[in-house]
């Protein structure tokens, strides 16, 4: 077997500059780039020219290619001593699937590198002024799948019990799910008052933000589609005064200094 392998590649949450530097050598030896839907093209373009570049991007519905086959395509390119570099948005072993492709590799014996990557759970909140724990308001988080396998064996996530046990909620590939979420967290026990918010294409110049409360998001942001990220937790008011628009943090700078609330704890 010639000495090819794999780097499974984490390329961040949208933004192009959010890739590690890491990840940005191994792509710029790449001799094959396999890639997602999510991946910014700017990224693509890091590649050596020669390289050979295979898209092979998921949508809700749509997959242009069957993971088996983005396996062995994998696996077949680093067999003939290629360097392959598989593009994934995001972090490659939070919900993208990664293990199951580094499994493949391993079983067909090519070497694997991990790459981590900046996590959209993490970096999409925080880019839109939503920190995940503030030491008032939250202790504990929880990232979450809002799009199971359904073949999938075993218990299906415990809604109920993250509903009372976690401050604050992130999930992923949920928006369609969001109505029946937010319903099964509400019967639950969660306060329909709590703050949410959905986070459509973060760090991205298409980025929309939608804020509301447990109980109207599903109906506020009824008009987001894929790629979105919901936040629900008291740590969504905190986007008042940590968005990037200068008037509105200053407004609630004055408005929670005034009355007293936790807000004012993250104004230095």
């Amino acid at each position: 077997m010639a000495s090819g392998r794999v780097v499974l590649l984490g390329a961040g949450p949208g933004d192009p500059e959010l890739i590690t530097l890491r990840g940005l050598r191994w792509l710029r030896r790449a001799d094959v780039v396999v890639y997602d839907q999510l991946v910014s093209p700017r990224l693509l373009e890091e590649a050596p020219p020669r390289a050979l570049r295979i898209f092979a991007g998921k949508s809700a519905g749509r997959h242009c290619m069957p993971q088996a086959a983005i396996n062995q395509l994998l696996v077949s390119h680093a067999e003939v001593g290629r360097l392959v570099v598989r593009l994934k948005g995001g972090d490659p072993f939070v919900f993208g699937r990664g293990a199951e492709e580094a499994m493949a590799c391993a079983a067909a014996g090519i070497p694997v590198e991990i790459v981590p990557g900046v996590s959209s759970a993490v970096a999409v909140p925080a880019a839109a002024g939503i920190p995940l724990t503030h030491r008032a308001l939250a202790s504990s988080f929880a990232v979450v799948t809002g799009h199971e396998d359904p073949a999938k064996p075993g218990p299906r996530v415990d809604w109920e019990g993250l509903a009372q046990s976690v401050d604050t909620l992130v999930i992923l590939m949920g928006v369609k799910a969001l109505p029946e979420i937010a319903g099964r967290l509400l019967a639950a026990g969660r306060d329909p008052a709590t703050p949410a918010a959905a986070i459509h294409r973060g760090t991205t110049p298409a980025e929309e933000v939608v804020t509301g409360t447990l109980g109207d998001i599903a109906r506020r942001a009824a008009h987001l589609s894929a790629p979105a990220t919901i936040v629900i937790g008291d740590v969504v008011r905190l986007r008042e005064c940590l968005s990037a628009d200068p008037g509105a943090r200053a407004q609630a700078a004055s408005a929670s200094t005034r009355d007293g609330s936790p807000l004012a704890l993250v104004i230095g």
